[in-house]
């Protein structure tokens, strides 16, 4: 049954890379939604399994723009290795924010990564010869998907470059989606619903959450990376709190505790942004109202919308088979009832 499941993801996810270039005229929005459903994976990881509530998410992704501009700024580096440096980078950030935040709990750790964003901010801002402070890195170049010196997969255009970014896409949610059906993902969810008790059977919950926030942080980075290549620069703008909050918020509208809510999350957050922003330029206002609705309404998110009209459909069936069952046993009882009229 669990591997069906995995399955059933992952032909979701195929679907989605699939149907975006049918639907979203723009290369670019496309493979921005694909980008941000890989931040909102990650997030999830932390947020939905392991039930850390993170507002430095925003690190992980400026310091993946970051790594992989300067890697191929200076260091001329291909794609692959660019998109590792960028993953360790990551990881490595993780590794330091979640060895402190996770010895807090609750609020005092939403303070904890709220901090190490601001930090990692001024930071960014300040060390203007290494990150280009407000104008960020410029003029990062788009390398060709190469193998052995020769070029498999182009990235000239921009479908083309979305075409890198669904396989890198695909490739990060299978193995997430197998890191959640492993015994590390249910040991995380146990953490989740009763570290008390998680803990006192013998798992050793600073380590666990420290492997989450590492896996959290790499594949962040990595999104942060394929988002510098995709605009051409680094933003100051991918490392500050507003980055952080969007990712949880995609996360959050998409529900947690399954990964595919994500990928819902990020495209209905980025597509809504785009069309919201054509109506009017106080457009974040209308997505506040959206956000709002949400929260009410919608606590489990659009996945959760989406399996409850599922469960109504097939309650509507049963119930509509199980009527016409009733009705075919009542016609045949009050047939068998009813005895044959003698003939005179």
């Amino acid at each position: 049954m669990q591997r069906i499941r995995h399955h059933r993801f992952t032909l979701l996810a195929i679907a989605t890379v699939l149907l975006l270039p049918a639907t979203v005229s723009s290369a670019t929005l496309a493979t921005e939604v694909l980008i941000f459903a890989l931040a909102a994976l990650g997030c999830n990881l932390l947020l939905g399994y392991t039930g850390l509530m993170s507002f430095g998410q925003g690190i992980f992704l400026g310091l993946g723009s970051y790594a992989a501009g300067l890697m191929l700024l200076h260091l001329h580096a291909p794609l692959l290795p660019a998109l590792a440096g960028a993953m360790v980078v990551g990881a490595l950030a993780a590794l330091v924010v979640g060895w402190f935040s996770i010895r807090q709990k609750g609020v005092y750790f939403v303070m904890l990564t709220l901090a190490f964003a601001q930090m990692f901010y001024f930071l960014a801002y300040t060390l203007k010869d290494i990150t280009g402070g407000d104008n960020g890195l410029l003029n990062i170049v788009r390398p060709h998907l190469s193998v052995l010196g020769r070029t498999v997969l182009p990235t000239t255009t921009p479908w083309q470059y979305y075409s890198l970014v669904a396989l890198v896409f695909l490739i990060a949610f299978v193995l997430l989606q197998r890191v959640a059906d492993s015994v590390l993902g249910r040991t995380l969810l146990a953490i989740r619903d009763n570290e008390i008790r998680a803990g006192a059977i013998g798992y050793d919950i600073k380590t666990f959450k420290l492997i989450a926030f590492m896996i959290s942080g790499a594949v962040t980075a990595l999104a942060g990376a394929l988002y510098a290549m995709l605009i051409g620069i680094a933003p100051l703008s991918s490392i500050e709190y507003h980055a952080s909050e969007s990712i949880l918020i995609m996360t959050i509208i998409g529900g947690t505790g399954n990964l595919f809510a994500s990928v819902l999350g990020a495209a209905f957050y980025v597509l809504m942004g785009d069309w919201l922003s054509t109506l009017w330029p106080r457009w974040l206002m209308l997505l506040g109202l959206l956000l709002i609705a949400v929260a009410l309404y919608m606590q489990k998110g659009l996945w959760g919308l989406a399996m409850q009209g599922i469960d109504l459909l097939r309650g509507r069936q049963g119930a509509g088979a199980n009527a016409s069952t009733s009705t075919d046993a009542a016609v045949i009882a009050d047939a068998g009832t009813k005895a044959p009229r003698e003939q005179p």
